[in-house]
């Protein structure tokens, strides 16, 4: 953590005269899951940067008059990372307190490491205030847990929406189906057909549980369950859209239980 008013980096900057930048988790949406610390910055700042991905009902609590919305959309309207790097630090250099608020945590398929580079390359003063992440508030909200003895000893987290400039997706599917345990993707209901191919493939066994949570902890949160052969029709038949977490591995299949 950098403190207030003193950024990372090898030269502290001295400057008074600029506002902090504070990269805040939101949670999974639920405004009772919003941490204390994350309430009061709120409160504070003088201008909050916010992605699409915060609960409804915790963008309301912000006075519009100081909400900048600068998220993204995948394949829809979007704000470019370059441009919002560049806003944070216009706007400390202005001497504001911003809080970059972001869904779940920000060091969590978040951008929030590169928030925090270029924030510390131009020597602005900022904070990182850690939310709890959907991968795990999500499936929790489904009574679903990620790990369980008698389940999974491990968990992985990955995301199924990379950086498309890339040339070739970092995630090694066969290597995660080789390690067991269990599996959680964000943002990736658009390409679950093919990462539940991949992993079965990879030698996964086809009936291995599989649930999809769509709006975790939010009202409106629906959920669908089946297994990697048959979750894409169980998402199709119950329509179920971004956002959405997708669990896989025998601790999707515990709830079965609770019925």
């Amino acid at each position: 953590m950098s403190e207030p008013n003193e950024p990372a980096g090898d030269e502290l900057s001295t400057d008074e005269s600029l506002g902090t930048v504070y990269l805040v988790g939101s949670g999974p949406g639920d405004p009772e899951l919003l941490t204390v610390k994350a309430t009061r910055l709120l409160e504070e700042a003088d201008v909050v940067l916010h992605d699409k991905l915060p609960g409804p009902e915790i963008l309301d609590s912000i006075p519009e008059d100081k909400r900048e919305d600068v998220g993204k959309r995948a394949g829809g309207e979007r704000t470019e990372q370059a441009d919002i790097n560049a806003r944070l630090v216009e706007l400390a250099e202005e001497g504001r307190d911003v809080v970059r608020l972001k869904g779940g945590d920000p060091f969590v398929f978040g951008r929030g490491g590169e928030e925090m580079v270029y924030l510390a390359d131009h020597d602005v003063p900022f904070e990182v205030v850690p939310g709890i992440t959907s991968a795990v508030a999500a499936p929790a909200a489904a009574d679903i847990p990620v790990t369980h003895r008698e389940h999974a000893s491990s968990v992985s987290f990955v995301t199924g929406h990379e950086d498309p400039t890339k040339d070739g997706s970092a995630v090694d599917w066969r290597a995660l189906a080789d390690t067991g345990g269990t599996i959680v993707v964000l943002m990736g209901v658009g390409k679950l057909p093919e990462y539940t191919q991949e992993l079965v493939n990879a030698g996964m066994d086809p009936e291995t549980p599989v649930a999809l949570i769509e709006k975790g902890t939010r009202p409106g949160q629906r959920v669908a369950r089946g297994t990697l052969d048959t979750i894409v029709d169980a998402r199709d038949d119950a329509g179920i859209e971004p956002p959405a977490v997708t669990v896989i591995g025998g601790v999707a299949g515990v709830p079965e239980v609770l019925e």
